[in-house]
């Protein structure tokens, strides 16, 4: 049995998988994902990787690749280290197959990412880091307004008349929504506004990739925010883009599935390699 790992280190939090890569289903075996709160991604990653293998009755040794990406490039435990856009352009196709476009936002940018049927990146387009439409800019506000993050979405889903806020930079648009709080604009729709802001930058991407009848399924940190894939649907349906926007439950996870499935490719093609070393 062939089983691979992968460990996906993003500012907010650390995904790490387990999968039985032996046949061509990959079989999933156990995830975890552990909010980093100013500890330390290295020691979580390590930690989530012995629960794994003691929940599955798995050692070390079965494991022929450990496959790191996003900050994980100097990870001391890692067979090897993946881009994080062809990690989540991978695992986002194994959770939709149907996915033409991954839509990955994450802390610190957000991307549009054309794929093929094996996940392989064929053009994609991203925020600057400055930009108001991740992960980071979002999580400051809600800090501000007295909010969790599991309350975003709900709360943006109920509003009803939804202030816009500036598309420009995150400073601008946190000086916004000092300005909404003190004229006592509702948290609903402050944060309706700022998740239409998002997605006016998150479609201007996926417009920019030049998709075309296709499925666009949203990773990353902010995938599971009910209020902004919400409003990134409603953009796309203002805007008229020949696009279905969706989320998956476990979307979170895809570039950690994304690692672990490279992984498992890059080990069987240098163990194909090294058996024709041999041969020859």
């Amino acid at each position: 049995m062939t089983k691979t790992i992968g460990i996906d280190v993003g500012t907010g939090a650390v995904k790490t998988v387990l999968f039985d890569t032996s046949s061509d289903e990959p079989v999933w075996l156990s995830r975890r994902l552990e909010r980093v709160r100013k500890r330390d991604p290295f020691a979580l990653a390590e930690r989530a990787l012995e629960e794994m293998l003691e929940e599955t009755g798995t050692t070390r040794d079965d494991i022929v690749y450990t496959a790191s990406t996003g900050e994980a490039e100097t990870l001391p435990f890692a067979t090897g280290h993946f881009y994080s856009m062809t990690t989540h352009a991978r695992g986002g196709v194994y959770l939709d197959p149907e996915a033409g476009s991954v839509l990955d936002v994450g802390a610190l940018h957000g991307r549009a990412i054309q794929v093929d049927g094996r996940g392989k990146v064929l053009g994609y387009r991203m925020t600057s880091q400055c930009a108001s439409g991740s992960g980071q800019f979002l999580e400051n506000i809600a800090r501000y307004l007295g909010v969790t993050q599991e309350e975003i979405g709900p709360l943006s889903e109920r509003a009803d008349d939804p202030e816009k806020v500036s598309g420009i930079c995150a400073v601008l648009a946190e000086t916004d929504v000092i300005n909404m709080v003190s004229r006592s604009i509702t948290t609903p729709n402050i944060l309706k506004g700022i998740h239409l802001s998002m997605a006016n930058r998150l479609v201007k991407l996926l417009r920019a990739t030049k998709i075309a009848d296709t499925e666009v399924l949203m990773t990353g940190g902010l995938a599971l925010d009910s209020g902004l894939l919400a409003a990134v649907q409603e953009t796309v349906a203002e805007q008229e883009l020949d696009a279905r926007v969706k989320s998956h439950p476990d979307s979170i996870y895809a570039g950690a599935i994304g690692a672990a499935l490279w992984g498992a490719f890059r080990h069987e093609k240098l163990a194909r390699l090294g058996q024709l070393a041999m041969a020859s």
